[in-house]
């Protein structure tokens, strides 16, 4: 996974407005956990149940956390 294929997704995944955030949530679950395995679905589902109490945008927030928390450091850091 190179940095230009993760940037593509999420700059993707940042125009799609159909379906709001659950809409999000079920595209960034299907891409990262079914299709690409990025992630797990346990490295996926917890953050989730953390952004469902958390006041805010949940899939802004679930984006967030998986992008710095998992695929920043493995692009970042050779």
């Amino acid at each position: 996974m190179g940095f230009c294929t993760a940037l593509r997704f999420w700059l993707k995944l940042g125009f799609i407005r159909f379906g709001g955030p659950a809409g999000q949530i079920a595209l960034m679950h299907e891409e990262l956990v079914a299709g690409r395995r990025w992630i797990s679905e346990g490295r996926f589902l917890h953050p989730l149940n953390y952004c469902m109490v958390l006041p805010g945008p949940e899939a802004q927030q679930l984006a967030t956390y998986i992008f710095f928390a998992g695929l920043a450091l493995r692009l970042l850091v050779p």
